[in-house]
């Protein structure tokens, strides 16, 4: 038999699928945020649970530092996220993409306990935790591989590095801002 790829990952015979390829344990721990800014995400789709593959769905747990732990500005190419709180409060946004106009709209929301928001595909969103205990939320994406863009990080620290003078004009901002920024040691929250 001949292995079959869908959507660049291996489908396993039905005859040999277990109960653990639709499985990921811990979700209830919390995670470490004492990263740079605050928070972790933990990831689980195709990646950690093959049975996903095809199905259209995946989920996150992210844990927020008291005070100011974040979720950084990103993307999921594939997918709109679904998020609830269960502990903490979170402020909560997403940036519209071209209105008619030519302007982009903040749309933003303070999020309690229980409290749902929607992120739709592809725009770029972000969570900040403003309350003074850690917080946390899950989330549930319309993809088993929704992808994720750091907006900083893929900017500034992409490798080889975006031309200076490409950063410099788009951001209207000295060449030295941009060799700054560039120079960062840029973190991934999402594990």
């Amino acid at each position: 038999m001949h292995a079959v790829f869908v959507n660049g990952k291996f489908c396993k015979d039905p005859e040999q699928v277990a109960a653990n390829d639709f499985f990921f344990p811990g979700l209830n721990v919390p995670r470490d945020t004492s990263s740079p800014v605050g928070s972790n995400v933990t990831a689980v789709n195709v990646a950690q649970i093959p049975g996903l593959n095809t199905l259209g769905i995946s989920f996150a747990r992210i844990d927020f530092a008291p005070h100011g732990g974040l979720n950084p500005p990103h993307t999921h190419p594939r997918a709109t996220e679904i998020l609830v709180v269960v502990e903490g409060t979170l402020y909560v946004g997403f940036v519209t993409s071209n209105l008619a106009n030519g302007d982009n709209r903040l749309i933003t929301k303070v999020l309690n306990p229980g409290d749902v928001f929607v992120f739709p595909v592809g725009l770029i969103h972000f969570q900040l935790n403003v309350g003074k205990t850690n917080a946390v939320a899950f989330a549930s994406l319309s993809s088993q591989n929704p992808g994720v863009i750091t907006i900083a990080k893929a900017v500034f620290g992409s490798d080889p590095p975006i031309n200076p003078n490409v950063l410099t004009k788009a951001f209207q901002v000295d060449k030295k801002v941009v060799d700054y920024l560039q120079k960062q040691l840029w973190t991934d929250n999402n594990n």
